[in-house]
């Protein structure tokens, strides 16, 4: 630990190395002159005083200067260019730290996760603090496995704008440049502070002024109908049951994507039947050892019965019960669930996950989570109405079009459309710094939607950008099947159920390799406005026994969640060959079986489309292609001459070309090029144009020519005859 006192005067500079860390950093042989080593706290003395923790810069870095972030300029009340003194100090444990935030972060952001966040970040009273990690030095002991989950917890609360929320440290004890660590007492402005010891108050009540309201949970009320329903009964009718010979069975698995609004919804239901809520962060308990986690399992409810009517809310529960490797706390959590849920209910237990397929099915036995709430992504009316209460506090133009929006936004959950919100209001606040009356007007919107992607389908999104079916060239007769197939079914539902007709279940594109088939997926999914998942074939193959069917189980159910959905499995002759010729073991055929019963079951597909792409439709099982299943095949032909001409201009679309380019003879001249052979051209010429000159004004026809020679076509004339064959046939049969 630094001792020295030695004081030095520095000039700022900002710097985004270490972005809202609360990490400053000087040359090597200043941070030596002052007596000081790397991680060493400073305190910094400029308009305020804050304090950071000290990091080596460049050894080019000038002396004078001391590199820090935009955050750490506001907390010092300096601008860039302004002298600072720098003083290394005695690293010192906070006590406790109080902080304020926007209303809705700290009603999703538990105590422990806040503390969490600022583990290891020197704080003054005054500053503002961001939720980002310090994570180059962290007090000793710290487990990484909890910083991981909570890092996690913070994304599925608040959405993917968490990295940017700013707080306020609004009281600390010491007062300035005290370092957060595993026991420091951490919480709200109100006062929801929880410390880290073993035996923290996890009770937050229900009654309190944060507590959200039913009515601003909008396309939950069937959920929350539900969960009102059964607690109202354990709670307040108990003696009406017995009299009828039966009892309350409240343990209740609350399922939904990351940030949907699982917790917020528990909490306002627990306000409705006048029940306080005991929160548990089910990774922070599995990351303790056996004994401790035990303990804290047992405290929890324990909490629970004491505040009785109460309800316990597990966050998260599939870190504690996992369905691959239950851990020994799995027996613990059984026991609690079974003496907890029954008899009088004098508490009830409701656990949470975003992952219903990897939690333990012994959780879901009779006598412990009897009852199942499913929270589905929202569809655009939903997201209008989330939209609307989100931004009724702030002042709109009247040019601001919400429906617009939400038609936007297929696959966002409500902490997203919480984080396009807020990103919405800074660019508002950057574009009016000195308006007397400021307005978040629809560019603002708009232009939030650049950086925040919707978090429930990170993992197999399919970037759609602002492709529509007009962007693409020729296929008319591809592009008018594909809209009745796919486009109306998911825009049209009432049409079909009016006239009786069952809208196709998939279709599939096949044709040789370049020609766009993923290209006219990605325009379908920006016309319709549909939540997209997009899986490549082999993706979704195992090498363990029942992987592979429960991966196309868990692609099914979570299209049916975010309906209407496409699900686009690209290379599908990988994932769905001819049955019976495999030399796998058997995986490929038990994937089939189980394509065939998600596309043609018992569970119906209601507004999901499956589309299939493939250049060797010959290899797929035929029983997955016959009505019912992916019934209509299109053929994607490689580009006639028309054709080509319109895939290089839109490829030239933002490439300057010379006059004596002519584009129609180009097309003409390349026969057998595909449409992504024809991209791939205009991309090489500019790149040759670049070769002559830096600045180079246009790409000329030389260029063009050149290019041809570097850039040959790939399709492969067999292969075409072939495909059109297998076209031929279909069509005339």
């Amino acid at each position: 630990m630094a001792t020295a006192s030695l004081t030095l005067m520095a000039r700022l500079r900002p710097s985004s190395l270490d972005n809202r860390r609360g990490v400053v950093r000087l040359h090597p042989e200043v941070l030596a002159a002052l007596g000081g080593r790397p991680w060493d706290v400073l305190r910094l003395a400029g308009n305020r005083t804050t304090g950071a923790l000290a990091a080596l810069a460049e050894s080019s870095t000038p002396h004078e200067l001391l590199l820090c972030d935009d955050l750490t300029l506001g907390n010092l009340g300096l601008r860039d260019g302004a002298l600072v003194e720098v003083t290394v100090v005695p690293a010192r444990s906070a006590r406790t730290v109080a902080v304020a935030g926007p209303a809705e972060i700290a009603e999703t952001v538990s105590p422990e996760n806040l503390r969490l966040a600022l583990l290891g970040k020197v704080i003054s009273d005054g500053d503002n603090v961001s939720l980002l990690p310090q994570d180059f030095s962290l007090p000793t002991g710290t487990d990484t496995r909890v910083l991981q989950a909570a890092r996690r917890s913070l994304s599925n609360a608040v959405g993917a704008g968490w990295t940017s929320v700013l707080l306020t440290v609004t009281g600390a004890d010491p007062a300035e440049t005290a370092v957060v660590s595993m026991d420091t007492v951490v919480g709200w402005r109100d006062g929801t502070a929880t410390s880290g010891s073993a035996t923290p108050d996890l009770a937050h009540p229900s009654d309190d002024e944060s507590a959200p309201k039913l009515e601003d949970l909008p396309g939950l009320s069937a959920q929350a109908g539900q969960l009102r329903e059964w607690l109202d009964l354990g709670f307040h009718h108990a003696d009406l049951l017995k009299r009828l010979g039966t009892s309350a069975q409240l343990g209740v698995l609350v399922t939904g994507p990351a940030g949907s609004g699982k917790s917020t919804l528990v909490r306002a239901v627990a306000a409705e039947v006048t029940a306080r809520v005991v929160r548990l962060w089910a990774p922070e308990v599995a990351a303790l050892t056996p004994d401790s986690g035990a303990r804290r399992l047992r405290e929890a409810f324990a909490d629970a019965g004491r505040k009785a009517p109460a309800v316990l809310l597990v966050e998260d529960v599939d870190a504690l019960a996992p369905r691959d490797t239950p851990g020994p706390l799995v027996t613990v959590l059984l026991e609690l669930l079974r003496s907890a849920t029954g008899g009088a209910a004098a508490a009830a237990t409701i656990c949470t996950t975003s992952r219903p397929e990897s939690v333990d099915p012994a959780l879901r036995h009779p006598g412990l989570l009897d009852h199942e709430v499913a929270i589905p992504l929202p569809d655009r009316k939903q997201r209008q109405a989330v939209l609307a209460v989100l931004t009724r506090g702030m002042p709109l133009a009247t040019d601001v079009a919400l429906d617009e929006i939400a038609g936007r936004t297929p696959g966002f959950v409500a902490a997203d459309l919480l984080a396009l919100a807020r990103e919405a209001g800074v660019r508002a606040a950057v574009r009016q710094r000195d308006a007397e009356t400021p307005t978040v007007a629809q560019e603002d919107l708009v232009g939030a939607l650049s950086s925040v992607r919707p978090t429930a389908m990170a993992d197999s999104s399919l970037a759609i950008g602002d492709l529509s079916l007009d962007d693409v060239g020729d296929m008319t007769d591809v592009k008018k099947t594909l809209t009745e197939t796919v486009l109306w079914p998911l825009s049209y539902p009432d049409t079909f159920a009016r006239l009786g007709v069952q809208p196709p279940r998939g279709v599939l594109l096949y044709g040789p390799p370049g020609c766009g088939k993923t290209f006219l997926v990605r325009a379908l999914a920006g016309s319709g406005q549909a939540n997209v998942l997009a899986v490549k074939g082999a993706e979704l193959l195992s090498k363990w026994v029942g992987d592979s069917e429960r991966a196309v189980r868990e692609l099914f159910r979570r299209a049916r969640d975010a309906a209407p959905a496409l699900i686009f499995l690209d290379e599908i002759d990988a994932l769905a060959p001819v049955r019976g010729q495999s030399t796998d073991g058997g995986t490929t055929d038990r994937v089939v079986a189980s394509l065939l019963t998600e596309l043609d079951g018992i569970e119906q597909l209601h507004d999901v489309v499956v589309i299939g792409a493939t250049n060797r439709p010959d290899l797929i099982d035929p029983a997955l292609l016959r009505p019912g299943r992916l019934e209509r095949l299109v053929y994607v032909p490689p580009p006639d001459a028309d054709a080509r001409r319109q895939i290089l201009g839109a490829a030239a679309k933002r490439t300057p070309l010379a006059a004596n380019v002519d584009l129609a003879a180009l097309a003409v001249d390349t026969d057998g090029y595909s449409a992504a052979d024809c991209a791939a051209l205009i991309r090489e010429a500019a790149l040759v144009a670049m070769r002559e000159s830096l600045d180079a004004p246009t790409v000329t026809a030389a260029h063009l020519a050149t290019a041809r020679k570097n850039v040959k076509p790939s399709l492969d004339p067999p292969q075409v005859a072939a495909l059109a064959a297998y076209a031929e046939r279909r069509s005339s049969s």
